[in-house]
């Protein structure tokens, strides 16, 4: 019998990890990335226990805990530096795999390798920039313009995949009168430099509450016993959302400290860490509203090309990881790549358009904004201002929406091999 052929538009994680588990389950897949040669760019992503499950299921366990930190814990405080929540995270929180923080950068490097050496060098084509596709009987054919020769590129296949972001191409040609991603009002800058660990150098802290926020975590271990850390600094702002083309724009310290920098608290000096930074970049805070259909025949997207949303609850990276091993898994289960990608939108969208709206209200970091409203000059007692209980809440019906509770990601059968046990991840990594 003949393999399925799918095209994948995308060379982002979400395309890579596609790519690496079409592999995997036996078709045959076709990688197109618009940038020529990929090169370590980006800052700091953290992958939830539920999406490092679907990577050591695809062999990368190993080359995670070597690239990146495994977190154990997230702090939330408010802006004088207050704990308001701790909570474990990973193997710490009983999850059998660990979350890992990592160098998005980096990231995509180790998965474009896995890519290479499993699907062949020639199966991955960078420089190639999508611009239409056209389904033509039991065929999906693809059009992508050069970048270097000028000349088309056309490729056929069964199944024609949009991996390309929150700008992706494939979508505007599904929702062509949809226009550009919605500003949230807010700007995010963000770093990553080496610098001395806070806490136990093995936690994420949020601090702050909605319209003015700190975020920092370790990504890899750095020269000097230091390590890698990764920041974000985020606020509301009255401006216009910047123009695409001024997207990761390098940023002015003098901007961020004279919203930051008083912001020192006994565990970490933020002042500082802007200061060490050499290049900090700006981005919107942006995302798409939830649409009722990524699927059109033989097409369907998946990621931020599907479900662009902000960045709350360390979601994005992780979801597309799950895009793709739930998208895998149905055209395994299903002959027809038709009924197959039906199903995938069916059952997947509803649950990410919901996550979507849930992370513009502040998704699980919504305790933060609760301690600001109620004790906006700080307090003695967390207990006096949120209870226990509610802070439970709070996290744990994000939690179990997204499918990130303990119970779900440890008992469910594999994805793509129910019959199989996945590999167990152990605690030393």
């Amino acid at each position: 019998m003949k393999k399925m052929e799918i095209i994948v538009v995308g060379g982002g994680i979400g395309g890579l990890s596609l790519a690496l588990s079409l592999h995997q389950a036996g078709f045959k897949v076709r990688v197109y990335e618009a940038v020529r040669d990929l090169s370590p760019l980006g800052v700091g992503i953290n992958l939830q226990s539920t999406a490092v499950r679907e990577l050591v299921e695809l062999g990368l366990g190993d080359a995670l805990a070597e690239t990146g930190i495994a977190t154990q814990r997230l702090n939330l405080y408010n802006k004088f530096g207050q704990l308001i929540r701790s909570e474990p995270r990973g193997m710490a929180a009983g999850y059998r795999w660990p979350q890992y923080s990592l160098h998005r950068g980096r990231l995509q490097q180790l998965l474009l390798k896995a890519v290479r050496e499993r699907i062949g060098y020639d199966h991955f084509r960078g420089g190639l920039t999508f611009t239409a596709f056209e389904q033509i009987g039991g065929r999906v054919r693809g059009r992508f313009h050069d970048r270097a020769s000028g000349a088309e590129v056309i490729d056929e296949a069964d199944v024609l995949i949009g991996a390309d972001g929150i700008h992706s191409a494939v979508r505007r040609q599904l929702y062509p009168a949809e226009g550009g991603p919605r500003f949230a009002k807010q700007l995010l800058w963000r770093a990553a430099v080496d610098a001395e660990a806070f806490l136990d150098g093995l936690t994420m802290v949020i601090a702050g509450h909605f319209h003015q926020r700190i975020i920092a975590y370790p990504v890899a271990k750095a020269a000097g016993g230091k390590l890698l850390t990764n920041w974000i600094c985020q606020m509301t702002v009255t401006d216009e959302a910047p123009p695409r083309e001024d997207w990761n724009r390098r940023a002015a310290k003098d901007k961020i400290l004279a919203a930051f920098g008083g912001w020192r608290f006994p565990w970490l000096d933020v002042p500082a860490l802007i200061e060490q930074s050499p290049d900090i970049f700006e981005f919107p805070l942006v995302d798409r509203d939830p649409v009722s259909a990524w699927t059109l025949g033989r097409v369907t997207l998946i990621g931020d090309a599907a479900h662009p949303m902000q960045p709350i609850g360390s979601q994005a990276g992780s979801q597309a990881v799950l895009d793709a091993r739930l998208l895998t898994a149905a055209l395994i289960e299903t002959a027809n790549p038709v009924e197959a990608l039906r199903y995938y939108d069916a059952t997947r969208r509803p649950v990410m358009n919901d996550i979507t709206l849930r992370n513009r209200s502040f998704g699980p970091e919504a305790a933060m904004q609760l301690v600001e409203e109620r004790a906006p000059n700080g307090f003695v007692r967390i207990e006096d201002v949120i209870s226990r209980h509610e802070l439970a809440s709070i996290a744990n019906s994000f939690a179990a929406a997204a499918g990130l509770d303990v119970e779900t990601v440890n008992n469910r059968l594999s994805l793509v091999h129910p019959g199989q046990q996945t590999a167990y991840q152990s605690p030393d990594v």
